[in-house]
């Protein structure tokens, strides 16, 4: 608690007690009946004759002196005179020294009107009370009630019989207590140092005076700690202010004000994307910034804003954060931000991040590794995209991958692209203008069962990326133009999201623009060039995966990164698969692995249902997983497909296939 400047409080008020006594001794020297016990609960008649009989005049003025310590700092900080400093002391009196409370009472003439009235605090101060000007100071408009330092009550009484009362939280304010209001809780909250990007502009526009400010936030950049930063090093402290709170809870704005004023401190506003809940946040004194991921609408505010516009941090910049919120915790040879390049975090993620990475690896031994970092990074995914799509945690990696190589190749290079993004996109500005995103797309084409979904959950796991699975039963929509507001809710959640977006049977949304012959097909030719839009201006990460790659729409391939098409598996690959999808967990038999790979042309999805079908058959036989078994299954997996069950394929193993299939 900092009491500093407490001395020239007191000396201050001590000054108006001596007035206050001289305005006593004026009072019984027109008293005719000093010794009435019921003073001021009733007039006699007497009374009454002395008010006709003499005129309202002042008591001794006050010297008008500058103020000091808190006092003074907050008269500088809300624009205050002279006069409106006296006025503070006179409502304040009460609330630091009880005397007052009787003081106020004798000089109203009334003992149950313990706080100054506006007529007696005029007349303390030396005016008359008739004075327009003096009247003016007390208007809800001017400094001490516009601010919330000062509180003109019983707005029914006449104006010279209200009472004046200060706030608790400027009274405990100028006593040296620091607290924050408790109306706060919930809406506002001080906000200590934070790092950001180059703030220099912002800086100087609110050095020059600049007031308002609307920061448009992309993703990752941080627009909160943006503004924060900036206005410490113009010299404000800063209060973050939760707009949805604010806007729930309209009555708390003059609180938040009061503090803001109190404090010397700016305002952070947001996020928005509606009008703002501005009203009684704007004070001459006190810069508002407001920040979202929108552009300012001219008709939320008669005064226009200065525009501005929160990046993301520079990787140098997001290193240096990374390392200081971890402060020598990290595993020898880990870079945090080489392991994180590919996420989009601002500052206060970042941190938020590192704590959690360093809480995950108390359990350990205390060393924070690469995958603590980035499931730190994923802690900071918003849960809005779950609603729309399906999470999934990749538990998969390139070892299981069973493809040609260069299928795995262009995956690779898929994960590269995120990986390396903000060089080659931020730094080098390889994609100026047109507004395009940052966004990395891919086209996964092949038959079902070929590994498309698997391999997209693969690129997410050696990215520390979540995967997000596209339900289209939550996106198509047979009203007109509500896909399209489906898909732009997604695509919204998924930019402040870190993880993989798989639009799976993706030519259910993304298929060709036909001739128009009718209304339906001018709808869906909308709809499709919307999509192509879309897709363009992303900043995340999407997949889209097919089965039909005919049915897309040509203009998709230009937008798109990276294509590949994933084969149905040779002989070579398809024993791999048999291999891998019968384990090392399970207990085998004798399998002849050769002549699966040869004879059955199957994808890898469905020889591993085949695989899981075999376990099944042998957990119940209570044997190892053999050729009865696994033929057995592939012959249930053929009859799913359609397919007969001939000598041609199954050859000496016929009879196997018959007995699995009539269990």
């Amino acid at each position: 608690m900092n009491t500093g400047g407490l001395p020239h409080l007191f000396t201050r008020l001590a000054a108006l007690e001596r007035r206050i006594r001289d305005a006593v001794a004026a009072r019984r020297g027109t008293d005719h009946n000093p010794d009435d016990p019921f003073r001021g609960l009733y007039l006699s008649d007497e009374a009454i004759d002395a008010l006709l009989a003499t005129r309202r005049e002042p008591f001794v003025p006050f010297q008008e002196s500058p103020a000091a310590g808190r006092l003074g700092r907050l008269a500088d900080t809300a624009g205050l005179t002279g006069l409106d400093v006296e006025l503070l002391l006179v409502a304040l009196a009460p609330d630091v020294d009880s005397r007052f409370e009787q003081f106020y009472g004798y000089l109203n003439d009334d003992v149950t009107r313990r706080r100054a009235t506006a007529g007696l605090a005029l007349r303390l101060c030396g005016l008359p009370e008739a004075s327009a000007a003096g009247r003016a100071r007390l208007d809800p408009s001017s400094p001490l009630p516009a601010a919330g330092l000062l509180v003109v009550e019983d707005r029914e009484r006449p104006f010279l019989s209200r009472s004046l009362r200060v706030p608790d939280r400027v009274v405990n304010h100028l006593l040296g207590d620091d607290r924050p209001d408790a109306a706060l809780t919930g809406v506002a909250r001080v906000v200590d140092e934070v790092p950001a990007a180059d703030v220099g502009p912002l800086v100087r526009a609110f050095q020059a005076g600049i007031r308002l400010v609307h920061l448009r936030e992309r993703p990752g950049g941080g627009a909160r700690e943006t503004a924060a930063a900036a206005l410490r090093r113009a010299g404000f402290a800063v209060l973050g202010v939760d707009a949805d709170r604010l806007r729930a809870e309209p009555d708390r704005g003059g609180a938040v004000l009061r503090e803001a004023v109190l404090r010397g401190a700016g305002l952070v506003l947001g996020p928005v994307e509606d009008e703002p809940p501005l009203t009684d946040l704007t004070h001459p004194a006190v810069p508002l910034v407001v920040f979202g991921p929108g552009v300012w609408d001219p008709r939320w505010s008669t005064e226009p804003p200065l525009p501005h516009e929160a990046g993301p941090l520079p990787v140098a910049e997001r290193a240096r954060v990374w390392r200081t919120r971890l402060d020598g915790r990290l595993a020898p040879g880990v870079d945090p931000a080489a392991a994180t390049a590919h996420f989009v975090l601002g500052p206060g993620q970042i941190a938020r991040a590192a704590r959690a990475a360093s809480v995950s690896a108390l359990v350990d031994g205390g060393v924070v590794t690469t995958e603590h970092l980035r499931a730190g990074a994923r802690s900071q995914n918003a849960a809005g995209l779950q609603r729309l799509a399906r999470r999934v945690e990749p538990a998969v990696g390139w070892d299981d991958l069973v493809l040609p190589d260069q299928v795995v190749g262009l995956l690779r290079e898929l994960a590269s692209r995120a990986r390396h993004r903000d060089r080659v996109i931020d730094e080098w500005r390889m994609r100026p203008g047109g507004g395009r995103g940052r966004g990395v797309t891919g086209l996964f084409a092949g038959d079902s069962g070929t590994g498309k979904t698997m391999s997209a959950e693969v690129i997410a796991a050696s990215l520390g990326l979540d995967l997000y699975t596209v339900n289209l039963a939550t996106v198509v929509d047979k009203y007109v133009g509500e896909t399209e507001k489906n898909l732009e809710r997604i695509f919204t959640e998924a930019a402040g999201v870190n993880g993989v977006l798989l639009f799976d049977e993706a030519d259910a949304i993304f298929g060709k623009r036909s001739e128009v012959r009718d209304a339906h097909d001018r709808y869906a030719n909308i709809e499709s060039a919307y999509l192509l839009q879309r897709v363009e201006t992303f900043d995340g990460i999407a997949v889209l995966a097919t089965n039909l790659r005919a049915n897309l729409d040509e203009a998709f391939t230009r937008r798109l990164d990276v294509v590949v098409d994933f084969p149905l598996p040779d002989p070579v690959l398809r024993r791999r698969l048999w291999d891998r999808c019968l384990g090392a967990s399970a207990p085998r038999g004798e399998v002849d692995l050769d002549f699966l790979a040869a004879s059955f042309e199957l994808a890898g999805g469905h020889i591993r249902s085949a695989a899981v079908t075999a376990a099944y058959l042998a957990a119940e036989s209570g044997r190892p997983v053999g050729m009865a078994e696994v033929v057995g299954a592939v012959a249930r997996e053929y009859r799913k497909l359609g397919r007969l069950v001939g000598e041609r394929e199954f050859g000496r193993y016929l009879g196997l296939a018959a007995e699995g299939v009539g269990r």
